[in-house]
């Protein structure tokens, strides 16, 4: 261990740590670029043998930066893309950026750290950082902005420029440190442990611009809303927060096991696909997703009454074209991704005729993450890990996300030695409740095999 990694464990002043070397390199998961063609011809492309654990060097600080030491990350999806290389090997984005010139050209390098979720403590800060001090407690959110571009003015995900932290971006979050501008942080939770906070700003903040934002589905009280994968990391903070909105959150899911998850939630309504006939391997023409738009909005309509005022859509492929045939009249089909392909087939007379309108959201500006994790310091809005990792086991937790055996969050300590740290408002942690605060801990390690 480090002598920085030594003395926030064992807990110095800021004073103290503001004194203390950065190393010269540090423990990442990363991907080597000459692995980029390694799952050519293969249909199972298995994380596990494209994610390392190992030394990388310690990046120069820009002076917009901060050095944050980071005691826990999260899985999200874009992990399991960079992973298998798909849709581009994810070294052409970092190429790209690095012919921005200036700092970015460190960005461009054989390896790349991943990882686009992250708490923990600022270790060191740039010479333009006013803002923030060595051992803020801090999350980071997971977008780049760049504060030049006219547009990042009027929404900072307008930008040209805006780039994905951790995956158009080196030095993320699945590591012992991480690079962050100051313009991507926001005050950690103070009643939350590590692996908690460090599942909230990507999937939490997304979810938040879909659906609550005024650039997103702006839901209303009672508005009925279809949230496909309702017990993954999207979905479960979906049903909190369409709850929370006065909605009524219509989840569906794959199994038993996770239908029961979603009741825990407080899920009004539960929908097991494979009770509609939408199996694993259905290729999802647009005559299909009909015939599977007819019998879903039949049950959504015998539960509630009524057809869905929004679907929230991540799924792409395999459930967009009934997404758009399922929602209302003067309904919205709010995208965020595309995780069993991008290329969307759907019939266009549903969109027209009934003047129903596709909603393309991508994560959370700053103040829309501020506005979110502002729900969790509020304990309006839970954390939803289910499961925890070391950083060393981080292809197996990357593994489980990929094969869909996870439920909500899947979160991975990093500087943090064990679970429970990090806490600063005991108080206020008793006050919400361990049990109100962890609604998913555990359920996946209860039932693993109904869940993969």
């Amino acid at each position: 261990m480090d002598p920085m990694a030594e003395a926030l464990l064992g807990g110095a002043a800021p004073g103290d740590l503001a004194k203390i070397a950065l190393p010269k390199e540090y423990p990442a998961s990363y991907l080597r670029v000459e692995d980029t063609e390694m799952f050519a011809g293969m249909e199972d492309k298995d994380v596990r043998k494209s994610l390392r654990v190992g030394l990388v060097p310690m990046p120069e600080l820009a002076p917009d930066e901060v050095v944050v030491a980071v005691m826990a990350s999260s899985i999200n999806y874009n992990t399991v893309w960079s992973a298998t290389f798909e849709p581009l090997p994810t070294f052409g984005f970092l190429k790209r950026f690095g012919r921005t010139g200036s700092f970015a050209a460190r960005h461009d390098q054989p390896y790349h750290v991943l990882g686009s979720d992250g708490a923990g403590v600022i270790v060191a800060v740039g010479a333009g950082v006013r803002r923030w001090q060595v051992g803020d407690h801090v999350v980071i959110s997971p977008i780049q902005a760049d504060d030049q571009e006219a547009a990042t003015h009027d929404d900072g995900m307008l930008g040209a420029e805006q780039r994905v932290w951790g995956f158009e971006t080196n030095f993320g979050g699945l590591a012992h440190y991480t690079l962050a501008r100051a313009s991507q942080l926001a005050p950690k939770p103070a009643h939350l442990t590590w692996e908690e906070a460090a599942c909230v700003t990507l999937c939490a903040g997304t979810v938040y611009r879909m659906l609550v934002s005024p650039r997103g589905a702006r839901m209303k009280q009672g508005d009925i809303v279809l949230i496909w994968g309702a017990a993954g990391g999207l979905g479960a903070y979906a049903v909190q927060m369409v709850k929370n909105g006065g909605g009524i959150p219509v989840g569906v899911v794959g199994s038993d096991s996770k239908a029961e998850i979603l009741r825990s939630l407080g899920c009004d309504v539960i929908i097991n696909r494979n009770e509609i006939g939408m199996t694993d391997d259905i290729d999802s023409t647009p005559e299909q997703a009909i015939a599977l738009g007819k019998r879903l909005g039949a049950a959504i309509r015998a539960a509630v009454g009524e057809d869905p005022h929004i679907v929230m859509d991540y799924v792409g492929r395999a459930t967009f074209a009934t997404s758009v045939f399922v929602v209302r009249r003067g309904g919205a089909v709010v995208t965020c991704g595309s995780s069993t392909g991008f290329q969307h087939h759907y019939d266009n007379r549903y969109l027209w005729m009934h003047l129903k309108r596709i909603i393309g959201s991508h994560a959370a500006n700053l103040q829309e993450v501020r506005e979110c994790v502002r729900l969790f310091d509020l304990g309006m809005v839970m954390p939803t890990l289910s499961t925890v990792y070391p950083l060393d086991e981080v292809a197996e937790a990357t593994r489980l996300v990929q094969t869909n055996g996870h439920i909500g969050k899947v979160g991975v300590l990093c500087m943090a030695p064990e679970s429970g740290l990090g806490v600063t408002d005991p108080a206020r942690r008793a006050e919400i409740g361990e049990q109100r605060l962890n609604p998913l801990r555990g359920l996946a390690d209860a039932a693993p095999a109904a869940l993969a």
